[in-house]
């Protein structure tokens, strides 16, 4: 079957499911977005773009941009970065102190939230907010091949508003000598990052890249893409990472806007959108879809079709 009609066949399958999730409402702007949209769109190695659903509608990529925002650390500081925060999967919800208490201020990994906010402090280091934000959006239009991506600062100010246990990883891990910025500096840009707005073709095709397409701009060395998606397929969906890998078999980041970006490593970089969260805070129509297009494509790290 083709591809553009496994989409088709998935996007359809999506707008008739009545168990949607439910939308991230401790973030007063997310809570507003409706749960009945739903978007997947696939980047191929051949230069070719399809798409299903509401792929054209921007959402909020919110935890995406964890990866992107690393990609920039990694170039910027290397292997120095893994100073201040570890490579293991956390086994935790993506906000939680609990386990950054026991390892004394030193998040576990770069995707959940505190080893997310200590990415983005080292990247801010002797730098102003304005000069990372404009970073972070010229990569990202550098990896479209899209001068449209922006912040959506209504967003940015309804995160701000309510980030409070951001605000306590943050100053737990100052507490710690984990911080090199003052932490509501280092916030601000994290929430800043977080409200960047995409649509599934956009995020697609930024993260063609992370899939090693010829088609792709040179981001990032092949060696840390590499463990840009070993991190990802053992920590992208937090403390359902092992589930993701078990159900789709690619590395993955999701993000509480709905958002979910995959890489099939040669092949294709897929983005799929639907506000409605399980209780892990992934995608669950996102989630579904995923699991339905790698399982008809054959696309997995770890061998071919079930």
């Amino acid at each position: 079957m083709a591809l553009q009609d496994i989409l088709d066949r998935i996007a359809a399958a999506m707008a008739g499911t009545t168990d949607r999730g439910t939308v991230a409402t401790y973030i007063p702007e997310l809570a507003r977005i409706d749960p009945g949209q739903f978007g997947i769109a696939v980047a191929l190695d051949d230069g070719r773009v399809l798409s299903a659903g509401d792929a054209a509608v921007p959402f909020s990529i919110q935890s995406v941009s964890k990866v992107f925002m690393l990609a920039i650390a990694l170039g910027r500081l290397g292997d120095g970065l893994w100073t201040r925060v570890g490579r293991e999967p956390s086994g935790q919800a993506f906000n939680s102190i609990l386990q950054l208490e026991m390892e004394k201020g030193h998040p576990r990994n770069p995707f959940i939230n505190a080893g997310a906010i200590v990415v983005t402090d080292a990247v801010l280091a002797g730098r102003m907010p304005r000069e990372v934000l404009a970073e972070l959006l010229g990569f990202l239009r550098a990896a479209s091949g899209d001068p449209g991506i922006h912040i959506n600062e209504a967003v940015a100010r309804s995160e701000t508003a309510t980030g409070f246990l951001n605000v306590a990883l943050a100053n737990f891990m100052r507490a710690h000598g984990n911080m090199q910025n003052p932490p509501e500096r280092s916030l601000g840009v994290y929430f800043h990052q977080c409200a960047v707005e995409m649509t599934c073709v956009q995020l697609a095709l930024a993260g063609r890249f992370l899939a090693g397409l010829p088609v792709s701009p040179p981001m990032l060395s092949q060696a840390r893409v590499r463990r840009i998606n070993a991190l990802m397929m053992m920590c992208g969906h937090y403390d359902a990472s092992g589930e993701f890998a078990y159900r789709v078999g690619l590395p993955g980041k999701s993000g509480v806007g709905g958002g979910i970006l995959a890489v099939a490593p040669g092949r294709a970089s897929v983005a799929v959108w639907s506000p409605g969260l399980n209780s892990r805070g992934s995608s669950k129509l996102g989630t579904e879809a995923m699991e339905r297009l790698a399982r008809e494509t054959g696309w997995s790290v770890f061998g071919g079709a079930s």
